[in-house]
């Protein structure tokens, strides 16, 4: 986002809080109408709960599905609760497919299934075949609406049934082909019916392109929506019958979900959390992330311990402890945050994993072997002691090289578990780094200072 842009978001954002704290609804109608409902929604996110919900009374009906499946959950949650069955219905009516099943996805299954009774049975029906699969996978990005031409027509008669339809979907770019059963033969760009006469028999003119099985993980569609520059894709059962289609604009909201979550994740908390949201949820969700960190400190914190008589001999090794540690920690960090992007992306398979960990190895060699004789040279010159400085070299390159170890290893071992690296990943090399590092510096000095 330009500054431009960002200066002028700010400046409606403080114009419209100014309305409503003024109580000028009517201005403040006008000015939300004319926006964009992503820029609705990234508003009424920015809002005190308060003038939310006022300003939510503030949008039209006809507007208000498409601003709910911008919203974060969280906040989408707060406005729903003032919202019966009927409302949501129309909300969904008016939604394209697959951003109607995002909404009525999101709800509790009592209102969700209260909401579906109300639609019209075609509605239903579409809805239903996206609600019933998986939402991480191919199936339930997909939008049932698609436009399927008979592979034995011809163009004209395809320009014929395209004018009788009246509308394409959106983000239409290729039309698919079909066989008599409803099996997928291939795509048919656009441009083709406009560049070839009448007669010209579709079979001639469609392109291969590989469709999306149902099942297939949302992150392996983006990566070849990414891998194949396409604008949308064909989704397939197991018999090869036409589903439906994903489109651009869904693969783009799952890679910005899954970089918030990759962010966030590290910390502990939720993509979907509400900034200005209720306090307790809030404190209930970062409680268990603080007890996970609080069980890994004491972990640490024990190996200290075993080494209590060393620490009250050499009063110099409490000082170097965080160095060795942070510096471990950094460093795994580097390679962890690597290795888990590179396993997002599909960039690391089985056979290049052994070439990763040598690459990563040799790194954690070469910095552990600058870094310790930087570090150990200054530990050396502080204490006055040439072996002090021999001792935290050594536990500086068993760290960074323990720490490389780390990195690689451990997002591919939560991953064969089915634990999210981007959420666990982090404690676990930094309980094995603080570990290592002070059991390294700790041991080494128990050995070479106290002999």
């Amino acid at each position: 986002m330009t500054d431009a842009a960002r200066d002028e978001i700010v400046a409606f954002e403080d114009e419209l809080y100014t309305l409503l704290e003024e109580e000028r609804l009517g201005e403040a109608r006008a000015r939300l109408a004319g926006r964009h409902p992503a820029e609705v929604a990234d508003l009424l996110e920015r809002l005190p709960p308060g003038l939310r919900r006022l300003a939510w009374s503030l949008i039209d009906e006809d507007r208000r599905g498409a601003v709910l499946v911008e919203l974060g959950e969280d906040a989408r949650e707060s406005l729903l609760r003032d919202m019966d069955s009927d409302a949501l219905a129309d909300a969904a009516e008016r939604l394209e497919t697959d951003d109607a099943a995002d909404l009525v996805q999101s709800l509790l299954p009592r209102l969700r299934e209260a909401v579906l009774r109300r639609l019209s049975p075609r509605r239903r029906r579409a809805l239903r075949s996206v609600l019933d699969r998986p939402e991480d996978q191919a199936g339930g990005l997909m939008d049932p609406d698609v436009v399927a031409v008979p592979a034995h027509a011809t163009v004209g008669q395809v320009q014929k049934r395209l004018r009788a339809r009246g509308r394409l979907p959106e983000n239409t770019d290729r039309l698919y082909v079909v066989d008599a059963r409803g099996r997928y033969l291939g795509a048919l760009p656009l441009e083709a019916l406009l560049t070839h006469g009448p007669d010209t028999p579709v079979e001639r003119l469609m392109e291969r392109l590989e469709p999306l099985p149902v099942d297939l993980p949302e992150h392996e569609v983006a990566r070849r929506f990414r891998d194949y520059d396409l604008l949308s894709a064909p989704v397939v059962d197991a018999a090869g019958r036409l589903l439906g289609r994903v489109t651009v604009d869904d693969v783009v909201d799952v890679i910005v979900a899954e970089s918030e979550h990759d962010a966030l994740a590290r910390a502990g908390l939720d993509e979907d959390e509400d900034l200005l949201g209720p306090i307790l949820p809030s404190a209930r969700r970062r409680w268990v992330w603080l007890g996970i960190n609080l069980l890994t400190a004491v972990a640490a914190a024990a190996v200290v311990t075993l080494f209590e008589a060393t620490i009250a001999q050499v009063v110099a090794l409490a000082a170097l402890m965080p160095i060795i540690a942070s510096m471990g920690g950094i460093a795994g960090s580097q390679t962890l945050t690597l290795v888990i992007r590179a396993e997002a992306t599909g960039r690391l398979g089985r056979h290049s994993l052994r070439a990763v960990l040598r690459k990563e190895l040799l790194i954690g060699l070469l910095n552990g072997l600058a870094w310790a004789a930087l570090v150990g040279a200054g530990a050396a010159l502080w204490s006055d002691d040439a072996r002090i400085g021999q001792v935290v070299a050594a536990a500086m390159l068993v760290n960074l090289l323990v720490a490389a170890l780390a990195g690689v290893l451990v997002p591919v071992v939560l991953r064969r578990l089915d634990i999210d690296p981007a959420l666990a990943g982090g404690v676990v090399l930094t309980t094995v780094t603080d570990v290592v590092g002070f059991f390294a510096l700790l041991g080494i000095a128990t050995a070479v200072l106290l002999r």
